[in-house]
C-alpha cells in the first residue's frame, strides 16, 4: 500500500504503526521526481518490525546495477530482512527527461540488474518485483522475478492483456522460484456514502488520465497502450487526445466508467468485496492499494475491512 497523505511523507510516517498494527502487509514507497525513495525507505524501516517494505519502484537506469544490489542490501539489512527490490524501466520522461540518461535496451539492462543482484546476494536473498506493462518485459516479470506489479489491473481484462506474455515468460521460470506475486495495482475506499464514492473515483480519474493522456508522447505512452490492449482504443485516443492539448478536465471526463471503477476498489463493503474477488479469480495475489479516504481514520478502516476481505 502506498501512503498518500497531505501532510507528506513525515504525516504518513507517524502513523505507519497503527496501519502495521492493523495487519498491513506491505508498503510500497515510489520514485519518480522529488524526493528518492531509498531515504524514505530507511526511515520506515526504523519505525516498523514486521511490515515489509518495497521500493515501488525505482528505475534500472539511474543507479548502476552494483548500486542498485548495494541499496537493497543495506535496506534489507536495516530492516531486518524486510525489503523487496521493486524496479522498472519507467518511462522516458523520467529518465530522459529528469535524469538525463538514454531509455534504451530496457530488457537488457533488466536482465544485467537481476544478474548483477543475485551474483551480489551471496548471503542474503532479496525478492525483486517488477513492474511491467509491455509484452516483453511482463514476459521478463514471469521468467525471472519473485513478483509483478501492473498497474492499471483490471480483472475482466487481464487475460487478454497479458495472459499470452505470463505465459511465454513462465515456461521459461527456473524451478527454484516461488509462483509468481501478482502485485495488482488498485485504489481503495470502503464507504456507504455515495458522495464520498463519487469524489474517490473523481480522483482516480485524474490519475488514469494523466498516465493514459500525459506520461509520453504519441506513440511512445505504455499506459495509453494498455488501455488499448484493454479494448479502450477510441476512448484512449480521446483521453490523450485532450490532455496533449492542455484540458486534463476533458481528458478525464473521456475514461470509460467500466475502466474507472474496474480497476478501484470503491464503494460499499458488499460491491468492494465481490472486487476483491474478482482480482483473485483474475490472478492477483497482492493488493498495492493507495488508500482515498478523506482522514486518516477513513484510510484506516478501509484498510482493516480490506484485510478481512482479502483474508
Amino acid at each position: 500500500m502506498p501512503l498518500s497523505y497531505s501532510g507528506g511523507f513525515r504525516e504518513a510516517a507517524a502513523v505507519i504503526g497503527e496501519f502495521e498494527a492493523a495487519g498491513l502487509d506491505v508498503v510500497f514507497v515510489p520514485e519518480a521526481w522529488s524526493f528518492d525513495a531509498v531515504s524514505q525507505l530507511g526511515f520506515l524501516a526504523a519505525r516498523t518490525t514486521t511490515l515489509r517494505l518495497a521500493a515501488g519502484i525505482l528505475n534500472v537506469y539511474s543507479r548502476t546495477p552494483a548500486l542498485l544490489a548495494m541499496t537493497a542490501a543495506g535496506l534489507d539489512h536495516v530492516s531486518g530482512g524486510r525489503f523487496t527490490l521493486g524496479l522498472g524501466a519507467s518511462g522516458p520522461q523520467v529518465v530522459e527527461g529528469f535524469h538525463g540518461v538514454p531509455y534504451t535496451a530496457p530488457l537488457t539492462r533488466t536482465r544485467e540488474v537481476v544478474e548483477t543482484c543475485r551474483r551480489e546476494w551471496r548471503d542474503r536473498r532479496i525478492p525483486l518485483m517488477l513492474a511491467a506493462l509491455g509484452p516483453k518485459n511482463v514476459a521478463l516479470a514471469a521468467e525471472l522475478f519473485e513478483a509483478w506489479e501492473p498497474i492499471f489491473y483490471l480483472p475482466e481484462r487481464a487475460a487478454d492483456a497479458f495472459g499470452g506474455p505470463l505465459a511465454d515468460g513462465a515456461a521459461r521460470r527456473d524451478a527454484s522460484l516461488e509462483p509468481l506475486d501478482v502485485v495488482a495495482d488498485t485504489h481503495l475506499l470502503v464507504t456507504e456514502d455515495a458522495d464520498a464514492a463519487e469524489r474517490a473515483l473523481r480522483r482516480v480519474r485524474r490519475h488514469l488520465a494523466l498516465y493514459i493522456g500525459g506520461m509520453g508522447a504519441r506513440g511512445r505512452n505504455f499506459y495509453n497502450d494498455l488501455a488499448v490492449r484493454y479494448g479502450f482504443a477510441e476512448e484512449a485516443a480521446e483521453v490523450q487526445d485532450a490532455y496533449l492539448a492542455g484540458r486534463p478536465q476533458q481528458a478525464a471526463a473521456a475514461l470509460p466508467e467500466a475502466l474507472v471503477r474496474g480497476v478501484s476498489l470503491v464503494g460499499p463493503q458488499g460491491y468492494v468485496a465481490e472486487r476483491v474477488a474478482a482480482f483473485r479469480a483474475a490472478g492477483a495475489t497482492t493488493l498495492n492499494a493507495t488508500p482515498l479516504g478523506e482522514d486518516h481514520a477513513a484510510r484506516l478502516a478501509s484498510l482493516t475491512t480490506l484485510r478481512e476481505l482479502a483474508g
